[in-house]
């Protein structure tokens, strides 16, 4: 039985339109975390000017496989195996990488592993399309990211709702300037940088 996730569902409306405008003229996307692997069908179908590459750690990729064998979309790859953690990436160019609901599972340490894992892999001109809950200038935007961050802090005191300023100087320190901040539906936003050439 395939895993299923209702945040895909409902978010995967709202980030495809922000993903037709950003990946307009990319060819081929590293996804960070596929977890379910519905992200990469549901992109890689409206999107077929793309490859999409899948990436996770080894325990989801059944998960992911169900869906793509399912789909059979042939812009759409079958998982690496990534642990942002390690400095050896199974990928070594790709001009764009997306990631969904991600950073704020990670511990800090593993957020600033990934960013520099995507400082190697991303092509100058290259752009990083991040979609989560952020908070600004260190306050919640809602009621209901504050309490999310305290659930996810429960089930792991490293994890938790990222500051946008903090990601932005990892950002920063691989080349990265930021082009849009997405407003989101359910108090999320899409952030998008760019490398620079």
């Amino acid at each position: 039985m395939k895993p299923y996730a209702e945040a895909c569902e409902q978010n995967k409306g709202p980030i495809l339109s922000v993903l037709r405008e950003v990946f307009a003229a990319r060819t081929k996307i590293l996804e960070i975390g596929s977890g379910t692997g519905q992200h990469a069908v549901y992109f890689g179908h409206h999107l077929p000017h793309l490859i999409w590459q899948t990436s996770d750690l080894a325990e989801h990729h059944h998960g992911i496989r169900l869906w793509l064998n399912e789909a059979h979309l042939p812009n759409v790859l079958p998982p690496l195996e990534l642990d942002v953690a390690n400095d050896q990436w199974p990928i070594d160019h790709v001009d764009g990488v997306f990631s969904a609901n991600a950073i704020h599972i990670m511990s800090w340490p593993c957020v600033e592993k990934m960013f520099a894992g995507i400082g190697r892999v991303l092509a100058e001109g290259g752009v990083l399309c991040l979609y989560g809950p952020f908070n600004y200038g260190g306050k919640f935007t809602s009621d209901s990211n504050a309490r999310f961050d305290a659930w996810l802090k429960m089930r792991d005191p490293a994890s938790g709702v990222r500051n946008f300023e903090d990601v932005d100087r990892l950002a920063q320190a691989q080349g990265l300037r930021l082009l849009q901040d997405y407003a989101m539906p359910v108090n999320n936003r899409t952030l998008v940088w760019e490398k620079a050439g």
